[in-house]
């Protein structure tokens, strides 16, 4: 029996490492997103991909207005009509490649992002 306390928190990291294969870039339909857990030694990062306009971004999955995941739902980063990514906790609106929030508590804020690029129909890391 240990002294220290149980804890259910998983650690997280902020960084990949480079040319981790993601998915097909067809994976993701344009506009698209998906969410991708890895995990990295004992701990696991949060990130998302979008897809838009024939170019890809790269996003770690924390809203830089309260540091929730982005989505409230697998995959659901983006609003209905593909054009903005959306936090769905708090109303927050991001542009999908530039990561700048347009609008909501963060306006004039940004998400973090993750370097990603698409090479060969595989979208890796950066």
């Amino acid at each position: 029996m240990t002294d220290q306390p149980a804890t259910d928190e998983r650690k997280r990291v902020w960084k990949t490492p480079p040319n981790v294969a993601l998915c097909a870039e067809d994976d993701i339909v344009d506009p698209g997103s998906r969410g991708f857990v890895l995990q990295i030694g004992e701990a696991f990062f949060h990130g998302f991909v979008v897809r838009k306009d024939g170019q890809v971004a790269g996003w770690v999955d924390r809203c830089p207005h309260a540091g929730f995941p982005i989505a409230m739902e697998l995959d659901r980063y983006l609003t209905p009509d593909g054009a903005l990514i959306m936090c769905g906790w708090h109303g927050a609106v991001f542009e999908p490649l530039s990561g700048a929030c347009v609008g909501g508590p963060c306006a004039g804020g940004k998400l973090t992002p993750w370097p990603v690029e698409a090479r060969g129909g595989v979208i890796r890391t950066a």
